[in-house]
C-alpha cells in the first residue's frame, strides 16, 4: 500500500514545505502522487485562498511567487484531507494543535503516523508538553519532529538549508526523510524527539536552559535544530524583526504583528509566557533573568532597556 501524505497548515511555513514534499513524492514509487493540504479557509480579494491555490498553484498570501507542484491539492476540510493519510504532516501555530486533534480522533488510519514541525510548547496548570506527546496522545499514533535552522522563505527558494528530524522510530524518521530530504534542504535524523522538539521551542525565546532540557543529549545541541536554528533566528526570524520594531516604534507587539506578519503568528511572545508562567510557580525566575526580562517586555510594558539592566 501505497504511502499517503497530508500536510495539516498552509502558512508559509506549511507552504514551503508542501512545494518539498509535492516534488518529492513523484520520486518514490510507495508514495501516493497526490498530497492534501488542509487550509483554513479565507478570502483573498473576493475569491476562497484554497481555490486560489488549487488554479495558480501559489499560496498568494502566505507565499507569493512561490510555484507550488500541481499535486499538491488545497482542501478546506480538515477531516477530507486527512481520512485517507498514512503520514500527517503538522505545521500549524501551537495553539491549535489540541483543536485539530479532537475533530482528528477516531478519523484516521490506524497505521497512521506523524511528524510535527510547530515549534513551541503546551502549557498547563502541571507544567508543559511537547507538541510531539499532544500528537501521540490524543490520536494514539508515534510522531516525529522536525526542527532546523529555516526561514521559509529560503527553503522556498531552494537556499541552501540544513534540518533536523527527531524519531522514537528510526523506520519513521527515514520515512520522513524521504518526504523532506532534497539537495538544498539537508536532513539529518537523530534518536532524540526531546532535545530536537525543546531545541526549535525554545530558541524563541533565547532560551536553552540546563533545567528546562533535563536529558537532552549534548549532540542534539549542535544539530541544525540546536545552535543554528538560534543564530538564523537571532540574525533575520520573524521574532527578532518584531522585537526590533518594538523598540524603535514604541508600538505593542499585538500590534506590530496584525501590521508586519500578514496573518501570521508570533511565536516567541507566547512561548515567553508559557515559559514564565512555569517558572513562576516553580520560584524559578530569579535563575532565569534572560527569560523573565523577555516576558516582562512583551506581556508587562516593561521598557526594553530592562533586557539588558536585569541582566
Amino acid at each position: 500500500m501505497a504511502e499517503k501524505v497530508a500536510l495539516i497548515g498552509s502558512g508559509n511555513w506549511g507552504s514551503a514545505v508542501a512545494k518539498i514534499i509535492g516534488g518529492n513524492v513523484q520520486n518514490f514509487p510507495h508514495f501516493d502522487k497526490e498530497v492534501k493540504m488542509w487550509v483554513f479557509e479565507e478570502q483573498v480579494n473576493g475569491q476562497n485562498l484554497t481555490e486560489i491555490i488549487n488554479a495558480k498553484h501559489e499560496n498568494v498570501k502566505y507565499l507569493p511567487g512561490i510555484k507550488l507542484p500541481e499535486n499538491v491539492v488545497a482542501c478546506p476540510d480538515l477531516i477530507k484531507t486527512c481520512e485517507d493519510a498514512t503520514m500527517l504532516v503538522f505545521v500549524v501555530p501551537h495553539q491549535f494543535v489540541a483543536s485539530v486533534c479532537r475533530q482528528l480522533k477516531g478519523k484516521i488510519p490506524a497505521d497512521c503516523k506523524a511528524i510535527s514541525l510547530i515549534k513551541g510548547v503546551d502549557v498547563n496548570e502541571h507544567g508543559f508538553r511537547l507538541i510531539s506527546d499532544m500528537i501521540q496522545d490524543a490520536l494514539g499514533i508515534r510522531s516525529c519532529v522536525l526542527s532546523g535552522a529555516n526561514i521559509a522563505i529560503e527553503v522556498a527558494e531552494e537556499r541552501f538549508c540544513e534540518t533536523t528530524i527527531g524519531y522514537r522510530s528510526r523506520p519513521d524518521g527515514e520515512l520522513f526523510k524521504q518526504i523532506f530530504n532534497t539537495p538544498n534542504f539537508r536532513v539529518n535524523i537523530v534518536e532524540d524527539v526531546i532535545g530536537v522538539e525543546l531545541c526549535g521551542a525554545l530558541k524563541n525565546i533565547i532560551a536553552i536552559g540546563g533545567g528546562l532540557v533535563d536529558g537532552l543529549k549534548d549532540e542534539t545541541f549542535f544539530e541544525s535544530c540546536g545552535v543554528a536554528d538560534l543564530i538564523t533566528t537571532c540574525a533575520g526570524g520573524r521574532n527578532r524583526k518584531v522585537a526590533e520594531a518594538h523598540v524603535i516604534t514604541g508600538k505593542s507587539f499585538d500590534q506590530l504583528e496584525k501590521e508586519m506578519l500578514n496573518g501570521q503568528k508570533l511565536q516567541g511572545t507566547s512561548t515567553a509566557k508559557d515559559m514564565y508562567n512555569i517558572l513562576s510557580k516553580k520560584g524559578l525566575c530569579h535563575e532565569f533573568p534572560l527569560m523573565t526580562a523577555i516576558y516582562r517586555i512583551c506581556h508587562e510594558d516593561l521598557p526594553a532597556i530592562k533586557i539588558v539592566e536585569d541582566i
